[in-house]
């Protein structure tokens, strides 16, 4: 994960926030790589003990995004810091605002950036062109894995603390369409092992609502669990 740019700076600020229990907030878009990325991030982060809370925007008021009432939602109810997952990338105009209320933060998007990169603390994304991670293609959901792995890696967690989170990972692939290749193939694999062996609460209810027989593949997740 820190072949990643920024990955080293977005860590020292969480493991910062960590220590002095500050308040983070976790912000995803509103589709299934969005909702999946908020899943894992503060699943991971209330396991870490973490003051975490999430923030996904409403799709008809506030629209795709970092928004202005996510940003003063964040102000009001205290957080110092913000994890942007699955958006971000072009927001800089947002990022200012939030910088002027002395609110950090760290963007994980996987969209192509404008020139103008976003001042957060760290920025995350290897569609950057000053970005050098090998693997150009992962979900939102999957920069989020890197990211939770970089931070277990820091505090010498094994790789069961971020294994786990692998079921979000594959359904974000999958609902995302982005390709399976490379990484993502890796990703996809060990996903859908935990899925069909172990899954998340949430994703184990779907699967059982829906009686999907085991075990579950790729076009499961497009057609059945991705669009509920």
């Amino acid at each position: 994960p820190f072949l990643m740019k920024d990955m080293d700076k977005a860590v020292d600020r969480i493991l910062r926030a960590l220590r002095s229990h500050e308040k983070i907030l976790i912000y995803g878009d509103y589709d299934v790589d969005g909702t999946t990325s908020v899943a894992l991030a503060y699943s991971f982060f209330k396991e870490l003990g973490a003051d975490v809370d999430y923030y996904v925007p409403n799709r008809y008021s506030e629209g795709y995004g970092i928004s202005l009432q996510g940003i003063d939602y964040a102000h009001t109810n205290g957080f110092k810091l913000v994890i942007a997952l699955d958006c971000g990338i072009k927001a800089a105009d947002k990022i200012e605002y939030a910088s002027q209320r002395h609110i950090d933060f760290i963007i994980c998007d996987h969209h192509l950036p404008d020139e103008n990169i976003p001042k957060a603390v760290a920025v995350l994304d290897p569609k950057r062109t000053d970005c050098h991670y090998p693997y150009k293609e992962l979900s939102g959901c999957g920069i989020g894995f890197k990211l939770i792995s970089a931070v277990a890696r820091k505090k010498h967690l094994g790789y069961d603390s971020v294994n786990k989170y692998l079921d979000f990972v594959v359904v974000s692939i999958a609902a995302d369409i982005v390709p399976i290749t490379g990484e993502n193939r890796v990703l996809a694999y060990y996903g859908l092992q935990r899925l069909n062996k172990e899954p998340s609460e949430g994703l184990r209810a779907l699967i059982e609502l829906n009686q999907l027989k085991k075990p579950l593949t790729v076009s499961d997740l497009v057609f059945i669990v991705g669009p509920r």
